[in-house]
């Protein structure tokens, strides 16, 4: 099982003793020291994947302020997920995450139901279970839509494409949020859409992106990893999605649809050090209102872009994030034009 970095005891405890006057020992916890916050996450993929690696770079950020000692597992198989998640469980920690969507969802909530003592929050497309399974998700459609409200003004043969997993509401949200965002500004757009049934499959991404951009699609929206090989190819633009995907290809990324875990992984932690966890749906912590979505910047194409739409794209960011503009929620599962 890989280790994340666990924090370093202060010098006076050993081994959880405190060497009291006299050379006396007493155990931490009856000298009144606070037991170390555990967190675990679990993850089907690898932590290179976007998905799981914003959940596990909230965490990274949980051991570094807040304290809490962390452990993952990465790349778990449908066979493995019931029993990783039971040895963390069975070793006590105090709040377990991870994603649950497909071959982890009906082992991760019967590991919970086991252990109604522990935390559990997974990325999932359902709903929570009382008294201690939450569910989350990559609520960052709204970003998307401001990818799409580019998209559309930047595109000189009003075809776009879209390179995703799988179509799943969460996926499907993003998807119709881009095509939303696009039509929004320009009526003539037409999309071309591929699924290529996997998280994680940059080679097949690629494939699909190639298709599109044959098929004369001149900005793509990349839900999977894969898609900028072709684009840089080509000559391109691409957004990116999930996190920040800037530096993977700088000439042809203007910007992501950014999924910023903090803000659900920072509440949980509170949560169950206050004794206050309850099963709950996390979905307003991955919104921008909370900062859990949002636009990564435009870096070089910050003097690209038309003035005009970078002022445009402003202006929606704060009507979101004030309540007064709401992006459609649309989970069907679109269609190629």
């Amino acid at each position: 099982m890989k280790k994340a970095i666990v924090l370093s005891l202060i010098v006076i405890f050993s081994s959880g003793v405190l060497f009291a006057g006299g050379g006396k020992e007493k155990p931490a916890a009856e000298a009144g020291v606070e037991k170390p916050f555990r967190l675990a996450a679990v993850f089907q993929t690898a932590i290179e994947e976007p998905w799981d690696g914003a959940i596990h770079q909230a965490c990274l950020r949980a051991e570094r302020e807040l304290g809490v000692e962390y452990e993952f597992t990465e790349k778990v198989s449908a066979a493995d997920f019931e029993k990783v998640l039971r040895e963390y469980a069975e070793r006590g920690f105090d709040l377990i995450v991870g994603d649950a969507f497909l071959a982890g969802e009906e082992p991760s909530r019967r590991v919970a139901k086991d252990y109604p003592e522990i935390a559990f929050a997974f990325g999932s497309e359902f709903g929570p279970v009382n008294p201690n399974y939450s569910v989350f998700d990559n609520w960052i459609h709204e970003p998307a839509y401001l990818c799409g409200v580019i998209a559309g003004h930047l595109t000189k043969t009003n075809i776009l494409g879209i390179v995703a997993a799988i179509p799943i509401n969460e996926v499907n949200r993003l998807t119709n949020a881009f095509i939303e965002g696009a039509r929004s500004v320009n009526d003539k757009v037409k999309v071309k859409i591929s699924y290529i049934g996997s998280w994680f499959d940059p080679p097949k991404a690629k494939e699909a992106a190639l298709a599109q951009i044959e098929a004369g699609a001149d900005l793509i929206y990349a839900e999977r990893f894969g898609v900028f090989e072709a684009c840089k190819e080509n000559n391109v633009l691409s957004f990116g999605n999930m996190t920040d995907q800037h530096e993977l290809a700088p000439s042809v990324v203007i910007t992501s649809a950014v999924w910023n875990m903090w803000p659900t992984i920072e509440y949980a932690v509170q949560m169950v050090k206050k004794d206050a966890w309850t099963a709950m749906n996390l979905a307003d912590w991955s919104m921008m209102a909370k900062g859990g979505a949002q636009l990564a910047p435009f870096y070089e194409f910050e003097n690209k872009l038309p003035a005009e739409v970078i002022n445009q794209v402003r202006e929606l960011e704060e009507k979101i994030k004030n309540g007064t503009f709401r992006v459609p929620i649309i989970e069907e599962q679109p269609q190629s034009d």
